[in-house]
């Protein structure tokens, strides 16, 4: 199944580069100086600042520009800036502040000491992998956590649109299922699932109280909870094919002879391509190379090779949305 053409426009919208606070001042007419105003801030360059920095939103149509009679620039949302403005309580403004954090941001800069020495570029910089240092820095987890809700909510909203492999399930496992915003929306559709909530305890320890989501802690790679159906959202892309081997035969074991493994994922050609979509997957694939403990993104046959080599039957490509895939590993 390809994306149509109308997936493929959202896709491109959806990875357009934005600022995300002059974007979500800027909902009316306004000149940096009015957007300034509105600021915490008594700096007099700020609006020079600002300008320049809404001039280069500009440039990738993520901000439109006119001049009044020679007075200041005023800008105005286009419509990829909805991704990024909060006015209905979510936007990937989030997901923008996690990948350009500090605690990120500093594992580019052992790239090239892990391609010449290896090992993983944001471990040789903090010290631990990216699962376990949020449990040791309580500001980035809550950097990282906002993140997953904001991108959870849009991504599975619009999943659930035109996904109906939830309808007949009784129990769904989410696993690494962060504070627990996946299962309360499709328990919100579909009231009849029991849903499990898995992830790490100091992830849990923060996980909100949903109705019909209950909340366990615990280590995937030691074993999951029991389903019918087990769901991950971008978790194969955060690990080695190792990992990814280990979690699956525990998801395996976990599912009855009918189950299945409801994955959500990018899937990257064989042969790079130009698209906006694989360069939006590309991106990513690098951002797992340099924060994650062997992450990577995958071709369909690297998901097939996986799929087998657990022990499972097979997997099939059920809908496309966003820039992902939603596949079904079946028994």
């Amino acid at each position: 199944m390809e994306p149509s053409a109308e997936e493929k426009q959202s896709s491109r919208l959806c990875h357009e580069d934005g600022d995300v606070e002059p974007c979500s001042y800027a909902m009316q007419l306004a000149s940096a100086s009015e957007i300034a105003s509105r600021l915490p801030t008594k700096n007099q360059e700020a609006p020079i600042i600002l300008d320049r920095m809404l001039y280069l939103l500009t440039t990738h149509s993520v901000l439109s520009c006119s001049a009044i009679d020679g007075d200041e620039r005023v800008y105005a949302l286009t419509p990829v800036s909805k991704y990024f403005a909060s006015n209905q309580g979510v936007s990937f403004g989030p997901l923008l502040a996690l990948i350009q954090d500090k605690v990120f941001m500093d594992s580019w800069s052992q790239l090239k000491n892990a391609i010449i020495e290896g090992g993983i570029p944001f471990n040789r910089v903090h010290g631990s992998h990216a699962f376990e240092y949020p449990g040791k820095d309580p500001r980035f987890n809550q950097v990282f956590n906002t993140a997953m809700f904001n991108h959870t909510t849009v991504i599975v909203n619009k999943i659930l649109e035109s996904y109906k492999g939830f309808e007949h399930l009784t129990r769904v496992v989410d696993v690494g299922g962060g504070l627990g915003t996946t299962l309360s929306i499709i328990t919100s559709k579909y009231p009849h699932i029991e849903a499990i909530n898995f992830d790490l305890p100091h992830v849990i320890e923060h996980a909100v109280a949903y109705p019909g989501v209950k909340h366990i802690g615990g280590d995937m790679f030691v074993s999951v909870p029991k389903g019918d159906a087990i769901f991950m959202k971008w978790i194969l892309h955060d690990w080695s094919d190792d990992h990814c081997l280990k979690l699956l035969k525990n998801c395996y074991k976990a599912l009855p002879e009918h189950g299945k493994v409801i994955v959500v994922e990018g899937v990257l050609p064989e042969i790079p391509e130009k698209g906006s979509t694989v360069k939006a997957i590309c991106q990513t694939d690098l951002i797992m190379l340099t924060q994650n403990p062997g992450g990577k993104e995958r071709t369909r046959k690297e998901f097939l090779d996986l799929t087998i080599g657990a022990g499972f039957a097979g997997i099939r490509y059920e809908c496309y949305v966003s820039c992902y895939w939603v596949m079904e590993i079946f028994k």
